[in-house]
């Protein structure tokens, strides 16, 4: 059994990234229970922590510290209100939202409607090049924010928006707000969990619309724990229990986010002793974490899907049963065994398990692995005599895609080639110069629990990420029937359908569902990791030694 090392206060370079050794970096000895009891937790470097800028995963897990959302998710991952009072509709276009009384922020500042419109005004104006914005398209008068093209001949400069702000939020008290959405949303509630949705005070404003200098390195929230200090160009970032928190309190006084870029130091330093929660475990120490760790690890799924997609201005891929044949010529459990060690599952869905209406293989016979059926459809389609897969190398991919490859290679006689771009920009950047790219690896985490966010973005015609192109008006009409119907059960049903039509056309091919591999040390009890890989310090508590 490892236990917390005590030692003399150092510091060690490590990969670039301070490693605080057997003291609490906030103050105080917690391991002699002379100090306040702090938690370390594994993160990589957030790019941002502006709520309408912050779309990484290790950002949102330092905001999930700093402030309360309107909604959080129970155990079937439905939305019930935390910072709301309630959030109401009676013909799911206008929702009424009123807030809980005794929030403040962490200045002291009172938290009102003021301060969700004016966050989310700015989050939507797409002059503030936000990268959440995208989540306040459902509100009305979004398209008067953003950007456009002016019709007529010769350059076409880009117009400034006709609009600064939503002219669907609306102030009816300090603590009550209106929402009208362009068209109708069952599970616009579902939404309001995600980090783009939260407040910000009026000190984050130098004037209207124009966030203060400075004001993002030293972030005021109104959640359980406050900031200490900045944040940037650090090793750690440190916050430390809001006592005027009006929710649960948190029985940790502190707590420090480790930064690494090298998830096998964090692995060593959890096993040690010297780090209390590691988020993710590397794939290749899954299956000996719990030795290591003395059963001190965990697994749980998280929404993320991984998937291959097709160029719709490939014509190659669109004979026949071509795709089709792709798909069963791949083996997703022996890759998932072989490279991710079972750190990932099979994907045989076109969305993940977190989310109500999930069914185990709604793709069929496609995502069945049978190599003497896909040698034989592919032969009968005249499918290419060489494939490609055009992946990003900065995210650790190449091994599976180059196992991939090999199963093509071997089940369709065919030549493939794993061809590597420097990031994901890149990729697209290819796809939307409609060069030949082959086949295109994609991964998307949902941003809330619903099969809207798997189903629409990706598939729809005019969806936010549809990268790949697909085209089809009965699943567009399903899905808008879908996000307008009346009840949960509709809802799900007119999803379920749509996605039938994705088995039907395979427009990309499912492969893995992310899996949440954590473990950490003896002094940790009640961690708990929600589907997006973030630790509730709410719940978790630790002990004063090891």
């Amino acid at each position: 059994m490892q236990v917390r090392t005590i030692a003399v206060c150092a510091v060690l370079p490590v990969a670039g990234v301070l490693a605080l050794t057997a003291c609490d970096p906030l103050g105080g000895d917690s391991a002699s229970g002379t100090g306040p009891r702090s938690v370390s937790v594994q993160i990589a470097q957030p790019r941002h922590l502006l709520p309408t800028n912050a779309n990484d995963a290790d950002g949102a897990q330092v905001l999930s510290a700093l402030f309360a959302p309107l909604v959080q998710y129970d155990g079937e991952r439905r939305p019930r209100e935390l910072a709301a009072e309630s959030i109401k509709s009676t013909d799911h276009k206008v929702w009424t939202v009123t807030l809980k009384d005794g929030y403040t922020f962490h200045n002291g500042e009172k938290v009102t409607a003021d301060s969700y419109i004016n966050a989310w005004n700015y989050g939507a104006y797409a002059p503030n090049e936000q990268s959440n914005g995208y989540f306040f398209a459902k509100i009305a008068g979004y398209a008067d924010t953003q950007a456009a093209d002016p019709d007529g001949p010769g350059p076409r400069p880009v117009a400034e928006p006709k609009a600064k702000t939503l002219s669907g939020l609306k102030k009816v008290d300090d603590r009550t707000f209106r929402v009208t959405l362009s068209t109708p949303f069952t599970e616009f509630k579902a939404m309001l969990g995600d980090v783009a949705f939260y407040p910000l005070p009026s000190t984050a404003w130098k004037e209207p619309g124009v966030l203060a200098d400075g004001f993002e390195d030293a972030l005021v929230g109104q959640g359980p724990f406050k900031l200490k200090g900045g944040w940037r160009d650090k090793s750690t970032i440190e916050v430390e229990r809001y006592d005027a928190y009006p929710g649960d309190k948190p029985s940790v006084d502190s707590a420090a986010f480790r930064i690494y870029d090298n998830l096998t130091k964090a692995y060593e330093e959890v096993r040690d002793g010297d780090l209390d929660v590691i988020r993710t475990i590397p794939a290749e120490k899954v299956g000996q974490a719990a030795k290591d760790l003395d059963g001190r690890a965990g697994g749980s799924p998280d929404s993320t899907i991984q998937f291959l997609a097709f160029p719709a201005f490939m014509p190659e891929f669109f004979k026949g049963s071509v795709r089709r044949a792709i798909s069963m010529a791949i083996d997703r459990d022996a890759i998932v065994k072989s490279v991710f060690h079972g750190a990932q599952q099979p994907a045989r869905s076109f969305v993940a398990p977190v989310v109500s209406g999930y069914r185990e293989n709604s793709c069929g016979a496609s995502c069945q692995f049978d190599p003497a059926e896909a040698k034989r459809l592919y032969t009968e389609a005249e499918g290419p005599a060489t494939l490609q897969i055009s992946y990003n190398d900065d995210g650790g991919h190449k091994a599976w895609v180059e196992a991939t490859c090999a199963q093509l290679q071997a089940n369709l006689g065919v030549q493939c080639t794993a061809v590597a771009e420097p990031r994901f920009g890149d990729v697209l950047a290819k796809v939307e110069e409609r060069k030949a790219v082959g086949m295109f690896r994609m991964g998307w985490p949902m941003d809330y629990p619903s099969m809207e966010s798997y189903l629409n973005p990706l598939y729809s015609t005019a969806g936010s990420s549809n990268y790949a192109g697909y085209r089809n008006a009965r699943f567009d009409n399903l899905v808008n029937d879908a996000m307008q119907a009346p009840n949960e059960g509709e809802t799900i049903k007119k999803y379920q359908e749509a996605e039938d039509i994705l088995a039907r056309d395979m427009p990309v091919i499912p492969l893995r569902f992310g899996q949440l591999n954590y473990g950490y040390s003896a002094r940790v009890k009640g961690l708990e990791l929600d589907v997006y890989g973030r630790v509730d310090l709410t719940k978790l508590t630790v002990s004063a030694a090891a």
